[in-house]
């Protein structure tokens, strides 16, 4: 898979914010990527050095709307911790 592939979108939220102080990112990845390969596409994407990824599935939520039921789909996301001074540019101006 393409580094683009792998790493879908950068979640942006309250927790996610906060972590992004001590160097610590969140982001939506490819159902089938693992460790090694969203290690390797935040390096080639954002030019920064990976020290640590966690990955959390999220799983999928039932819902109701009325009579009909459906279910909400899982995901997974990964959050990167960089080697300290590396910083990615699309979280330091994000307001919440």
């Amino acid at each position: 898979m393409h580094a683009s592939q792998v790493v879908l979108a950068p979640i942006v939220s309250e927790k996610s914010y906060e972590g992004s102080t001590r160097g610590t990112y969140t982001f939506r990845v490819h159902p089938d990527a693992h460790k090694t390969q969203i290690r390797q596409a935040v390096e080639e994407l954002f030019e920064v050095k990976v020290r640590r990824v966690n990955i959390v599935k999220v799983p999928a939520k039932p819902k109701r709307r009325g009579m009909f039921r459906g279910t909400q789909p899982g995901w997974k996301k990964a959050v990167v911790q960089l080697r300290p001074g590396d910083t990615i540019e699309i979280f330091e101006g994000a307001q919440i």
